[in-house]
């Protein structure tokens, strides 16, 4: 498989390259980025199978052109909003797979619109497939199957876990950090009664995580709110939430206001955030405390035998502590999963990737090198909550040993 990996200059990139290019079924990487002395620092170290290739991103003509040379396009350029439905359009242009880490629920919606076009070209994309979505997806997944009606999904994630490999030193605010602005700020989409709407964002929402006991956490936009009814069409409610400390999500509602008001833009507030970055972030210790989900987590609830349940999975491992290293590896994992699992059309990763071929293939690239029925674990309002203790005790210690 050759794989053209746009962006791939790029911190989530060059993560994904790495490990598609360790993986045999792949013959050929391109790391294409409009920076060549990026893609190419990133290639160098990778083989001789990886090389470095501009390519702008905006040149429609060109990117065809490249995209016809490989199997499979693989696109961490950002921000979504700008780029996910030309760069997607042009794959489907050329005729290639394509899979990408969207986290935009906007343009989300709009790849989803271009699902009759990519089943006519005879195209599989799979949008949306880092940490949230992605893994947040498929955590829902397990969840849900401890039910057998699924009324509400919760998504979420730790603002402690969100840290760059390293600080950004582009001309403007990492495209990110630009994105998380967007999606704290005016409106974000929720399902709820069944049905799309508009809410404010950073709404407080408080939620029963068996094991945990009751958490806090504020609503982001996210696109898992407006796609896991799609895999599941009993859901009533869907929503995607951060969760951090006080001097974390006040910040973010300070942000908020201030964006709101048009007294900053996202990209000023997204350079405000990353001048106070530690202010966003704590010790990787600090994320497997009790009381605070690891990211990322989902929580469902619904039926099961006739009467109302609670299930909630969070990921035990990780292949890495850092925003990178989170999105980009479940990225390349899901990419190598494409060959075995493709269907024509546009597709999200529930409703394309089955979870216990993700967190199998996911494993082997976490630390410590878990086994596969190591990478989750699932609480449940039925079960005794003494059986709940211990199994996020066991799973949360195993994640802190590793």
């Amino acid at each position: 498989m050759r794989v053209l990996a746009l962006g791939g200059g790029g911190e989530m990139g060059a993560a994904a390259a790495a490990v598609l290019a360790a993986n045999d079924s792949v013959t050929e990487v391109v790391i294409a980025d409009r920076d060549l002395s990026r893609a190419t620092a990133v290639a160098g170290p990778l083989g001789a199978k990886v090389s470095a290739r501009r390519v702008d991103a905006t040149d429609h003509a060109g990117l065809v052109t490249a995209m016809k040379r490989h199997d499979l396009v693989v696109n961490t350029v950002g921000p979504f909003f700008r780029f996910g439905v030309p760069i997607l359009t042009a794959a489907l242009e050329a005729g290639r797979d394509y899979v990408d880490i969207c986290d935009d629920p906007e343009p989300t919606s709009r790849m989803l619109e271009l699902d009759e076009r990519a089943k006519s070209a005879g195209t599989c994309a799979l949008i949306g497939t880092g940490a949230s979505p992605g893994i947040a997806s498929m955590l829902a997944v397990r969840a849900a199957r401890e039910l057998d009606t699924v009324e509400t999904l919760l998504t979420g994630w730790n603002i402690a876990a969100a840290q760059p490999e390293t600080p950004h030193r582009g001309a403007g605010p990492s495209a990110a950090v630009v994105h998380m602005m967007e999606q704290i700020s005016g409106t974000i989409p929720v399902l709820r009664d069944g049905r799309p709407v508009h809410r404010p964002a950073l709404e407080k929402l408080s939620w029963h995580h068996p094991g945990l006991g009751v958490l806090h956490g504020r609503t982001v936009g996210h696109p898992e709110a407006v796609t896991l009814h799609r895999a599941f069409p009993t859901l009533r409610s869907s929503t995607n939430v951060c969760v951090g400390d006080k001097t974390a999500l006040g910040m973010l509602a300070g942000l908020r206001r201030l964006i709101d008001a048009r007294v900053l833009s996202p990209e000023r507030a997204a350079r405000l955030v990353e001048r106070a970055e530690k202010l966003l972030t704590s010790e990787t210790s600090d994320i497997f405390k009790r009381g605070t989900p690891p990211p990322p987590f989902a929580v469902a609830t619904g039926v099961r035998e006739g009467r109302p349940g609670v299930a909630a999975t969070i990921l035990a491992n990780t292949p890495g502590f850092t925003m990178a290293a989170v999105t980009g590896v479940p990225l390349a994992v899901s990419a190598l999963l494409i060959p075995s699992a493709r269907r024509p059309g546009v597709h999200t990763q529930e409703t394309l990737i089955d979870p216990d071929d993700f967190f199998a293939a996911l494993a082997p690239h976490c630390i410590g090198n878990p086994s596969p029925a190591q990478m989750t674990a699932t609480t449940t309002s039925w079960a005794s909550e003494e059986e709940n203790e211990r199994a996020l005790d066991a799973s949360l210690l195993t994640a802190l040993l590793r």
